[in-house]
């Protein structure tokens, strides 16, 4: 039987006990936020600096989050910064700098221009240090990126150039497809057969006027734009764009205009709006752009997308033609550390699982191999088969001089100047005589800009 002066001790005890478990718990509390915080100042911030928009934008945030909840030692912290040109201009400008990013984003056409500021710590330090598997990482995207065997920068945001087809309409009009490999001749029978058996109710083919198409057609015919190998071999001193295989693919584009089986429908961004609304309402049976317009080409649209190589000349393989996007390079002016972060931050974008997610969230291509054995990317090939052709075309070309980009600083000025011979080809001026005037006016440019540079 228990006594009330008993009752009354086990009481005092028990309170004690409380007393102190409220009281440790409290200790804990107040001290378990600097602790907190003193773990948090101890993670190393790593800026990041990328041009993305629209769903691109959000998956990117999603990679930020996911890379910092998965390891305690950086913080990746994500900065907007305008458009591909904008962006350049900031990264040459900031750099040296507290402002300067750790790690950021830039363009294709600038890889030549971003190399020569002598602003970055080339990727391939980090692959040497890590013994990092860079052949896990599709070959044609890394040979962009790379000079003279030493990689420069990691392939990210990457598209193909491809042909789209209307399935549907060519079903329609009981028209065979291209081959998913076709000739110029091939897109031509598609073309003809379209504008005939439609009545020239659909327009069977456009090329927009698009200095980056241009600089693909002479990839794909293995055709040199500037010398020293595309700039691969060294600073190019001249370019060539009256070679054979150019003028050819000129006159088949003016041929077919002429026939009324191909359409002008002009450059720049109305272009690419219009012939994009003609091919979705169903006017419009083929053109090409990059592999990026898919999730636009498939979202809503009822008829089924055909997705084609780039064409090719008559009479030979193709060669395979470059990538097109962006890709991450590191600043030569942050502490080791810092870079190290950053050179983390990319690993981890370009892990399989990472690269799935990016091809089907945003349409751009998945660059690790071992992507295409991730769930989330065979269920996208199931639901559009032909999302699979641009991956396809990347990894059946073999990496070359051609193939690989131009590296060549100036590139900018090199469509501007390529667009205008096209338009004139397009409205039927002779094609020596316009590719001639852009030569000259390129060349004339490089050989100030190589003075400037005193190359």
């Amino acid at each position: 039987m228990t006594t009330k002066n008993g009752s009354h001790q086990r009481l005092l005890i028990l309170g004690a006990i409380l007393v102190a478990v409220i009281a440790a718990f409290a200790g804990w509390s107040v001290m378990s936020k600097p602790a907190a915080q003193a773990q948090g100042a101890k993670r190393t911030k790593v800026v990041f600096w990328n041009e993305m928009t629209g769903p691109a934008q959000q998956q990117l945030n999603t990679f930020v989050k996911d890379f910092n909840q998965s390891q305690s030692k950086y913080e990746v912290v994500s900065e907007f910064e305008g458009n591909y040109n904008e962006a350049v201009q900031k990264i040459i400008n900031t750099h040296g700098t507290d402002a300067s990013p750790a790690v950021f984003q830039s363009m294709d056409i600038s890889t030549s221009q971003i190399h020569h500021t002598g602003y970055t710590t080339p990727v391939q330090k980090f692959i040497d240090e890590d013994h990092y598997d860079v052949n896990q990482i599709a070959a044609g995207a890394r040979a962009f990126y790379a000079n003279k065997g030493t990689q420069l920068s990691m392939p990210f945001n990457t598209s193909q150039p491809v042909l789209y087809y209307n399935a549907t309409l060519l079903k329609k009009y009981k028209i065979t497809p291209p081959p998913v490999n076709p000739s110029y001749s091939d897109i031509t029978r598609v073309a003809k057969q379209l504008t005939d058996r439609s009545h020239k109710k659909v327009q069977g083919m456009t090329v927009e006027i698009y200095g980056w198409l241009f600089e693909q057609f002479m990839a794909n015919a293995g055709v040199s734009l500037a010398n020293q190998e595309d700039g691969h071999a060294g600073t190019p001193t001249a370019v060539n764009f009256t070679n054979a295989a150019t003028v050819k693919t000129m006159k088949w584009i003016q041929d077919n205009l002429k026939a009324g089986d191909f359409v002008n429908y002009g450059a720049g961004a109305n272009a690419q709006n219009n012939e994009t609304a003609s091919f979705l309402s169903g006017r419009l049976g083929m053109f090409m752009q990059s592999s990026a317009s898919i999730g636009q080409l498939t979202t809503g649209n009822q008829d089924q997308l055909g997705i084609t190589y780039y064409p090719h000349p008559d009479g030979q393989k193709s060669n395979g033609v470059a990538i097109g996007g962006a890709s991450l390079w590191i600043s030569n002016d942050k502490p080791s550390d810092v870079q190290r972060g950053a050179w983390e931050f990319i690993k981890y974008l370009m892990t399989a699982k990472s690269q799935a997610q990016w091809q089907v969230a945003t349409g751009y291509l998945a660059l690790n191999k071992d992507s295409q054995k991730e769930a989330v990317l065979q269920n996208l090939y199931k639901k559009l088969p032909a999302t699979k052709v641009p991956g396809e075309q990347l990894r059946a070309a073999t990496p070359n001089a051609t193939n690989s980009g131009i590296f060549l600083q100036g590139l900018i000025q090199e469509r501007n100047l390529t667009q205008t011979a096209m338009e004139q080809i397009y409205n039927g001026s002779d094609i020596q005589k316009s590719l001639a005037t852009a030569q000259k006016s390129m060349n004339a440019y490089i050989q100030g800009n190589n003075r400037a540079n005193g190359y």
